[in-house]
């Protein structure tokens, strides 16, 4: 560790979280150098929805490596890029009613979130997007002027235009109706909140705090943006993917976005690979008119290719998802209702947060349980929030012990804390 302290920028983060050199990892377990395992809850951040080298999903890498077949080939047409779109279409989106378009952009979230919001403005000529309180979008420009958090937003050094904040569902308490909000100012010539290019929504707030929003305000965020004749964008990033129980995290609400936008887990390996969803409509770009080196990674295509081949072709996993997920959601709210009041759990699938209340309880929960072995991540406005993302791929009873380490860490810490009041 002493070679990233002298080393490497000051900006790293999770390494302070985690101080240990990680040196192998399958499925949800992960091998340090001094050979402790540790369960991992975090998952790449969404991007290892199926786990740490998926054995499947390496053999495809290995075959397709042994043949000299094409890694790197800007956005030409590939063998692997193909099948990938093929596949997509025909198990992803087609038995869900959805007919897009694919567009392959630079391989971060990030870069495919300024690729919609700049497609957004060229589609209706107008400049505003409208995003939400807790909102994370990514850490480049145009992504982090329509994110809310201030700490990020601060470190871009430059302002920030082009984007206005409404309250997320639930933001203002469950008496007020946001989306009536919305379009209240929207509608109104003189709310001084100019007409939008795009509503910009993610569905269930994963750096925000795991914030969900209910189908009927979903559907109605959709209704204003068609109403007003903005693009409607969800933001699927995270939570894509099979992250809350199904492939999209809006199919719940029977959602038609005009554009989607997927990322990390897509690969389905933690390869680079970020995609946006278009409706034909709305595909207004000209021949090369947003560009990237490292767009369509072909050793990502194979890969996301065989995830969908290996868990989509039957409902089997979006159902084990949903058990998996109703499994934690119970085990957490008896560890929040064991401890007292002021911790309650949300969130859809298998993406779940436990609210702290203090970031000094959820900062040292998440440290002793790494000294406990798991790994579990912060996250909401304050760092109050312990976010739930375990590979959906998980067994039961690594699961299970997770969770116990979980339970006893937090336990330890409550008891702590009321010894000292």
């Amino acid at each position: 560790m002493q070679v990233l302290e002298e080393l490497e920028s000051n900006v790293r983060s999770y390494s302070r979280s985690f101080p240990t050199i990680f040196s192998r990892a399958r499925g949800s377990i992960m091998l340090t150098e001094g050979g402790r395992k540790i369960i991992d809850f975090l998952s790449g951040a969404g991007a290892l929805n199926y786990g740490h080298n998926n054995h499947g999903f390496k053999a495809a890498i290995m075959d397709y490596l042994a043949t000299d077949s094409v890694v790197h080939g800007l956005d030409m047409a590939t063998p692997a890029k193909l099948e990938f779109m093929q596949t997509f279409s025909s198990v992803i989106l087609r038995p869900r009613g959805l007919q897009y378009r694919f567009q392959f952009t630079g391989p971060t979230g990030a870069n495919a979130i300024e690729a919609a919001l700049k497609l957004s403005r060229k589609v209706t000529g107008r400049h505003n997007i409208i995003s939400f309180s807790n909102g994370y979008h990514g850490m480049s420009l145009g992504a982090i002027a329509a994110s809310g958090n201030r700490f990020y937003r601060a470190a871009s050094g430059v302002s920030l235009a082009g984007a206005t904040f409404m309250p997320y569902d639930g933001y203002l308490g469950p008496s007020v109706d946001t989306a009536d909000y919305l379009r209240k100012v929207l509608m109104d010539q003189s709310s001084g909140i100019d007409c939008p290019a795009a509503i910009l929504v993610e569905t269930v707030q994963g750096e925000g705090g795991i914030n969900v929003a209910r189908k009927e305000w979903l559907q109605s965020i959709q209704a204003i943006a068609n109403d007003v004749g903005a693009l409607f964008i969800v933001d699927d990033v995270q939570m894509g993917c099979g992250r809350t129980g199904e492939f999209f995290s809006f199919e719940f609400a029977a959602l038609s976005p005009d554009i989607v936008v997927l990322s990390k887990s897509l690969s389905g390996y933690g390869l680079p690979l970020s995609l946006l969803l278009i409706k034909e409509a709305h595909d207004a770009w000209r021949p090369g008119e947003h560009t990237g080196t490292f767009r369509g990674n072909n050793l990502a295509l194979v890969t996301a290719t065989a995830a969908i081949n290996a868990y989509w072709s039957t409902e089997n996993f979006s159902l084990e998802i949903q058990r998996l997920g109703a499994f934690m959601r119970r085990r957490l709210e008896a560890i929040a209702f064991k401890c007292g009041n002021g911790f309650a759990v949300r969130g859809r699938g298998m993406a779940l947060g436990l609210d702290c209340q203090t970031a000094a309880a959820a900062e040292a929960t998440t440290r002793r349980a790494f000294e406990k072995g798991l790994v579990l991540e912060r996250c909401g406005p304050l760092d109050q929030v312990i976010k739930f993302l375990p590979a959906l791929t998980i067994d039961l009873e690594t699961l299970t012990r997770g969770l116990d380490i979980f339970e006893e860490s937090l336990t330890e810490v409550v008891q702590t804390s009321l010894k000292w009041q």
